[in-house]
């Protein structure tokens, strides 16, 4: 006979606190068959993409095509079946419903019969989707609408031709009280959630592209999502928790590159302020030096006076800017930017200005704002402008609202499912160790160092207004932003100050981290790994914020395949240096998979033409045997639960904790 286990207090007072919500034998019992089963299931489908950049047309497209999974899934079932144009009709429906069904409603010649053998296609691909996921995840993903039909239409078709006229009854009584493109609607969004399980975004939603804030929306409604922060990030966080200097960064960037739809039209703040000190302080300064990017359709809209303006505006924060950013230099000794203070370093007589030990001639000194004998304060009229508009950054709900979600579901890294992913770099010495910082007064490196970084990231924004913590907070933001070595920015230095005024081009140069060199060595990415406590063959690192040359044959995958490169490349702007619009990345069961994109012709063409993006992919490894959920961050944690209910059933069985049957 085998004796009754003995537990301890502790075990009995966590056990007792499991027994309210598992009363019973039976609760407990049918808990541990339903976790057993979902761990039995294929590992659910990981989608990988970063450095959006605000293109929210091309991103959307992405995002709803699942890097080409919905055609793949569509291929597998309709392959030999359905000729290549009924596949791209039906690719097309799943990625745009509403508007394509708007389309079909208008030119469709017999309407009815196009809805019949539409539902009945996407009835068979939604249960094609759907077998690696047990029915109450499926219909917990259904839209609620229409939940119960759509249940009803896919586990009735399951049954086979028994229940056909069944089916029948249902698709008809849909089409004939008109309800057809509601329920293909609903069923075009179950099949997409299906396709993939959880969306990771490896950094820069913001700057660039036109409207950030469309991606940011688009985020907070997806089902299962985290954020590894990027640079681009990290200057908008800053911006909403009151940093003038993030602030002002944000404010030069879009004025530069003619991209301020996000800042008025997506987050509601008014450049009137800016526009008026400009045009009043700048009316009669040489501003050549600072003509703002005017690409696109859109470029000949402007008049001379729009191009004068936006000079003027993007001089005059800039001036504000350097300034800013040559205070906090100077408060904080410990990030170590000191040869980064280069208003001082101008001579105005001469026009020219001291770097590194050699004159070079300056392009532009005429800064009305700036005092040579105190280059680093802000005149009363800046220090105003520039406080409107940080307010109005601080008390823009929408993008309040968007840093929130940015700071709940984010971090500068992430481990999931044996990958590690983050945006920028582990900075390293040239010599392969960890490079060591000293911010904060303790001696950090790798994972301890981004660990504090994270820290003091979410300080900027959640501590107290006005205390000093979060005025660190702010200052280490920035440095994040454009700090040597930073482990989101991943250079040595960031020349605008020299782009902007000094021709000399030798003097642009922004060295990259060592990181960027050795971690082309399968050693080097392993012990990275390490450092994070990863070890094993499917472990990888996932990268972004560098674009791959691949006009210059420049691949993605570097360390013999232990990390991959996935910036996006969504940004018009990269596309030129990289030659195509970058990568995102696939984890299924069976493998993972990088896939490569063209660039996007345009929303129109896809609903009007089916034009897709052109992708190519490349499996990078192969799961074998198939990876099941029991193998997963998650199926550890459901392990756990069901290790805790066999304790359960057995305190319930040997009467150390007693069932409370409830009639």
């Amino acid at each position: 006979m085998n004796e009754k286990r003995t537990f301890t207090a502790e075990e009995l007072r966590y056990l007792r606190l499991l027994a309210e919500r598992f009363p019973t034998v039976q609760d407990a019992a049918t808990e541990i068959m339903r976790l057993r089963a979902i761990l039995n299931l294929p590992k659910g489908t990981e989608h990988f993409m970063s450095d959006i950049h605000g293109e929210y047309d091309a991103f959307l497209h992405i995002l709803n095509s699942c890097s080409g999974e919905v055609k793949e899934q569509l291929k597998g079932l309709f392959g030999g079946l359905l000729s290549k144009e009924e596949m791209d009709d039906l690719a097309t429906l799943i990625y745009y419903p509403s508007a394509k069904l708007a389309l079909v409603a208008d030119t469709a010649a017999d309407l009815d019969g196009w809805y019949y053998q539409t539902i009945y296609r996407l009835m068979d691909l939604c249960i094609f989707v759907t077998v690696k996921h047990t029915r109450a995840i499926v219909r917990a993903s259904t839209p609620q609408r229409y939940q119960n039909i759509i249940d009803e239409l896919l586990h009735t078709r399951t049954e086979g031709e028994r229940k056909q006229d069944h089916v029948d009854n249902i698709v008809r009584t849909i089409v004939e009280i008109g309800q057809a493109a509601e329920v293909i609607e609903d069923m075009c969004k179950l099949i997409k959630r299906m396709c993939v399980d959880h969306l990771h975004i490896v950094g820069d939603i913001f700057d660039r592209g036109p409207r950030a804030d469309i991606v940011m929306d688009s985020l907070l409604s997806c089902h299962s999502v985290d954020i590894q922060w990027g640079n681009h990030d990290v200057l908008w966080m800053g911006a909403a928790s009151g940093s003038r200097t993030l602030v002002a960064t944000v404010l030069s960037n879009s004025i530069r590159y003619n991209n301020l739809d996000v800042i008025e039209t997506g987050y509601g703040i008014s450049l009137r302020p800016l526009s008026i000190f400009a045009n009043e302080v700048y009316q009669n300064c040489d501003t050549s030096c600072f003509r703002v990017k005017l690409t696109g359709a859109d470029a000949d809209q402007y008049t001379e006076k729009d191009k004068l303006l936006s000079a003027r505006m993007y001089k005059a924060i800039t001036i504000i800017l350097f300034k800013l950013e040559g205070q906090k230099i100077l408060r904080r000794p410990e990030f170590n930017m000191a040869d980064r203070l280069l208003l001082d370093k101008i001579d105005y007589d001469k026009k020219t200005i001291l770097l590194n030990g050699r004159k070079y001639p300056m392009e532009d000194c005429d800064f009305p704002t700036v005092d040579p004998a105190d280059p680093y304060a802000l005149t009363a009229e800046e220090a105003q402008v520039i406080a409107q508009l940080t307010d109005s950054f601080r008390h823009s709900e929408k993008l309040q609202r968007h840093v929130r979600f940015l700071y709940s579901k984010g971090g500068l890294y992430k481990i999931h499912n044996g990958n590690l992913l983050f945006h920028g770099c582990i900075p390293m010495q040239e010599d392969g160790s960890l490079m060591t910082f000293t911010i904060g007064g303790k001696e950090r490196s790798g994972k301890a160092f981004l660990d504090y970084a994270e820290r003091i990231t979410r300080r900027a924004y959640y501590d107290k207004l006005g205390t000093p913590e979060r005025q660190f907070g702010q200052d280490f933001l920035w440095w994040l932003w454009a700090g040597r070595n930073s482990p989101i920015f991943g250079r040595d230095r960031m020349t605008t100050f020299e782009r902007r005024f000094i021709r000399d081009e030798s003097t642009w140069t922004e060295p990259k981290n060592p990181y960027y060199t050795h971690y082309q060595n399968a050693a080097v990415c392993e012990m990275l790994l390490r450092e994070f406590g990863l070890e094993g063959r499917h472990c990888h690192i996932v990268n972004g914020h560098v674009p791959v040359k691949v006009k210059k044959g420049e691949s993605p995958i570097k360390g013999g395949g232990k990390l991959l490169v996935i910036d996006g490349g969504f940004s018009k702007a990269y596309q030129s240096t990289s030659g195509i619009a970058g990568y995102t990345l696939i984890f299924t069961s069976r493998f993972l998979r990088i896939v490569s994109h063209q660039p996007f012709a345009g929303k129109y063409r896809a609903i009007h033409e089916n034009h897709d993006i052109a992708n190519n992919d490349h499996v990078v490894e192969r799961m074998e045997p198939r990876m099941k959920v029991a193998a997963t961050d998650e199926g550890i944690a459901l392990q756990a639960q069901v290790d805790d209910l066999l304790q359960l059933l057995e305190a319930f069985r040997s009467g150390a904790v007693a069932e409370n049957h409830q009639d």
